[in-house]
């Protein structure tokens, strides 16, 4: 029984290998996230060599998230009505510009720090538009059967990518520079809108679907935006287990804040570690998120998304709130801090698959975009909330002990979600 299970499993994967216009967009994403982790890192040293300020820093990387805030509800009702490949091959021909004309000014001593902030601004606004693109390709591309295994396979590549981007980051400063080095982020961009581009077929897969999309495209030219805009809260407000999802999403985002903020205080003085400590983390976290996408892709079709979801969420507050053991430690903290970030990154992939593909299946796809832009707001709107209480709770507590009351603090929601019936059928 459990033989025929994992065949049909391998076979349903063999079969998703098969479909060219999904691979062919994986592909293109896979170029995206590998010159994304590249440029975080040449972009970090970059600003730190040009500003040398902390408070320069923090305020260029909460900025990053105002054009999101500002814009992603209108851009998403834009995406909505446009050509996705085109959306998406503009904007990332777009980032790779913006990109070449970071490197160019740096190379010829001309770049400032307006200049960081302007450029931040323009990138973070395109990316209001691949955002929603980006939510609404996927369900296009593949049937429904097959949109848990899809998001499991697209997930665990693109971790793959940022991980040996992140490896490689380090070696391409040191042999061309920083100039250099974005510069190669640069071209990455500019292929994966040419690979985008291939893709003629994006816009017309599913025809009884296709037929949907044009009526309700139809519909939704005739209309203003704000009408759009009201369409998708009330399609949300309508569909209370996506509402109590999203809930979640906030919540886990506004927990997490500690992790992302006060790690290298964790590592430096609670763990007693180095600089490296922080890439070994990072490292374990990423790996981590590879194994759990591809065990959601391997495995996932035998269980219910209600259950990968409440495994997800408890199995990642219990090893976020597990990262205040190491600390109390005589050794190996380190090493085990690591075993418990690469269980908290295995958690994330089990929690956000399932979330994702459940989104995509119950959203009508001339909707997507909206809808995606709606709950990513949301969710956006904790990150710097959190990130400003961390730094204010900091000065009175350690990372260790705001790791653990984060980490049982995110297991209240997922537990109300799972005392209603209606969340164990989906």
């Amino acid at each position: 029984m459990e033989r025929t299970a994992v065949l049909e499993q391998k076979q349903g994967l063999r079969e998703l290998m098969k479909i060219r216009s999904f691979m062919v967009y994986v592909a293109a994403q896979t170029m995206t996230r590998f010159g994304d982790s590249v440029d975080s890192i040449a972009y970090s040293w970059l600003v730190y060599i040009l500003t040398g300020s902390e408070l320069l820093m923090g305020s260029l990387f909460a900025f990053n998230f105002v054009p999101n805030l500002l814009f992603s509800l209108f851009t998403g009702t834009l995406v909505d009505r446009w050509s996705k490949r085109k959306v998406l091959a503009a904007v990332y021909i777009g980032r790779g510009g913006m990109v070449a004309v970071t490197a160019a000014l740096y190379a010829l001593g001309w770049l400032e720090v307006w200049h960081l902030f302007a450029i931040t601004f323009i990138i973070s606004t395109l990316e209001c538009f691949s955002k929603p693109a980006e939510m609404s390709v996927v369900p296009r591309l593949l049937p429904k059967e097959q949109l848990l295994a899809g998001n499991s396979i697209f997930s665990s590549l693109n971790r793959t990518a940022e991980l040996v981007g992140l490896s490689a980051a380090g070696a391409l400063i040191a042999f061309i520079g920083i100039s250099g080095t974005i510069l190669v982020v640069s071209v990455t961009f500019t292929a994966a809108a040419v690979t985008v581009l291939t893709l003629r077929g994006l816009d017309a897969q599913d025809p009884a679907a296709d037929e949907e999309e044009k009526a309700g495209g139809a519909v939704q030219k005739s209309r203003t935006m704000i009408a759009d805009i009201k369409e998708a809260l009330a399609f949300v407000k309508s569909h209370s287990l996506l509402l109590g999802t999203t809930a979640l999403a906030v919540v886990i985002n506004f927990c997490v804040a500690p992790l992302n903020v006060l790690q290298p205080v964790y590592v430096r003085e609670s763990l007693g570690a180095g600089s490296a400590g922080m890439s070994v983390l990072g490292t374990a976290l990423l790996l981590g998120m590879i194994a759990g996408s591809l065990g959601v892709g391997q495995y996932g079709k035998r269980y219910k998304k209600s259950t990968l979801i409440f495994t997800g969420c408890v199995l990642l507050g219990a090893c976020y709130a597990a990262l205040s053991i190491p600390v109390m430690l005589p050794a190996y903290r380190l090493e085990t801090a690591a075993v418990f970030m690469f269980l908290l990154g295995a958690s994330v992939s089990i929690l956000n698959t399932p979330i994702s593909t459940y989104l995509m299946e119950v959203t009508p796809r001339h909707m997507l975009g909206r809808i995606g832009s709606l709950l990513g707001v949301l969710s956006t709107l904790a990150i710097p909330l959190g990130g400003f209480l961390t730094g204010v709770v900091a000065q009175y507590q350690t990372p260790q002990t705001l790791y653990m009351i984060m980490g049982l603090f995110m297991l209240l929601p997922v537990i109300v979600l799972g005392r209603r019936k209606s969340f164990w059928e989906i």
